[in-house]
């Protein structure tokens, strides 16, 4: 049986997350993490480029740190006694450096290098046994928080109708297929770009703990105000707590996305074939809710996963410990909304009505 830290490794936001945290801990794996991961960046030289200065106008030679000090170092440190918050700020940037739709960065190829891999273990192994980290296992919590990025100013209600936004997403979804199959190059590494995320656009959304919940964001648009909505749900809830979850879900309810994610999904993970993801409009036929646990997320979040021999998916665009409702069976709860700001995106969320 898989364990949970194994779960991490497989994933490269799991992987991701492990190397964060040890770069919180140690300015010396940070800054050897820095420059190894900048080496390694698909985009190096062309969309990211390292510009230096220096007094007398003569470039010094930029760092090479060794490898094998940084994993000798990596594998040395003890991450048991980690505080909450470095733990998840740790978090918060690997799910921050998630794209889905383009190649992974330097961190990611980093983490995934069998010999980081094999140092970050047994930081994975005592990561997983904290007890501030059970959460990332717990299922869907009935009440839970909604998340309004709007002007606190705006009163607007929850989201309402969610069938008839289903059918408009499934519709809009296979038009869109069908499109980018006439329009779109089969060549999977043609510059081109488009739909990449496998959850309906714009269904209702809660997640379990806030203000965390408003750092764990794939794609963030840099918000600094929120309000967050009480929310309390009930129906039936389908629980992804792996990979095999996710994928009985789309063999079970299967829309095929090849010629809309195929360009997206080849540069994330690296793989040219058939693509689907759930056909949520029929999901909502069994189902209230879909809730993916942070675990799943980390070990399973944008990579290939093989649905039969010939398909597979992608879980992108879907944040840790977040609630899609599929039907009416959440509705605002007892409590305040609550407004949030910080002053830049690299800030922590403070309450203002507090």
């Amino acid at each position: 049986m898989i364990t949970d830290a194994e779960v991490l490794l497989a994933g490269p936001r799991g992987r991701r997350l492990c190397l964060e945290l040890v770069m919180e801990m140690s300015s010396e794996i940070r800054s050897a993490a820095f420059w190894l991961a900048h080496d390694l960046d698909p985009g190096k030289g062309t969309s990211r480029v390292m510009l230096t200065a220096t007094a007398d106008g003569i470039d010094d030679p930029l760092p090479t740190p060794s490898m094998t000090d940084f994993v000798t170092v990596v594998g040395s440190l003890d991450v048991a006694r980690v505080d909450g918050e470095l733990l998840d700020r740790a978090l918060a940037q690997a799910v921050n450096t998630s794209r889905p739709w383009q190649e992974p960065d330097g961190g990611d190829v980093l983490a995934g290098l069998p010999e980081v891999r094999n140092a970050l273990a047994p930081v994975a192994r005592r990561l997983v046994a904290l007890p501030s980290t059970q959460w990332w296992a717990q299922g869907r919590q009935i009440e839970q928080w909604a998340i309004d990025w709007r002007s606190p100013d705006d009163r607007a209600p929850l989201g309402r109708n969610p069938a008839q936004l289903l059918s408009t997403w499934a519709r809009a979804a296979r038009v869109e297929e069908v499109r980018a199959e006439k329009e779109r190059p089969r060549d999977p590494g043609a510059f081109w770009s488009g739909t990449w995320w496998s959850i309906p656009d714009g269904a209702l959304q809660s997640v379990g703990r806030i203000p965390l919940g408003l750092d764990l964001i794939e794609d963030s648009f840099g918000w600094e105000h929120a309000t967050t909505i009480p929310l309390r749900g009930v129906g039936r809830t389908y629980e992804i707590r792996g990979e095999d979850d996710w994928v009985s879900l789309c063999r079970a309810y299967p829309l095929e996305v090849t010629a809309s994610r195929r360009h997206d999904w080849f540069r994330c993970t690296g793989r040219d074939g058939a693509w689907v993801i759930p056909d949520w409009e029929k999901v909502a036929q069994q189902w209230d809710a879909v809730h993916l646990t942070a675990l799943a997320y980390l070990g399973s979040a944008n990579r290939a996963l093989q649905v039969d021999v010939d398909t597979a998916t992608v879980i992108a665009g879907w944040n840790p410990d977040t609630t899609i409702w599929l039907t009416d069976s959440a509705q605002e709860w007892v409590g305040p909304r609550r407004q949030w700001r910080r002053p830049t995106y690299q800030d922590p969320w403070d309450r203002v009505d507090a």
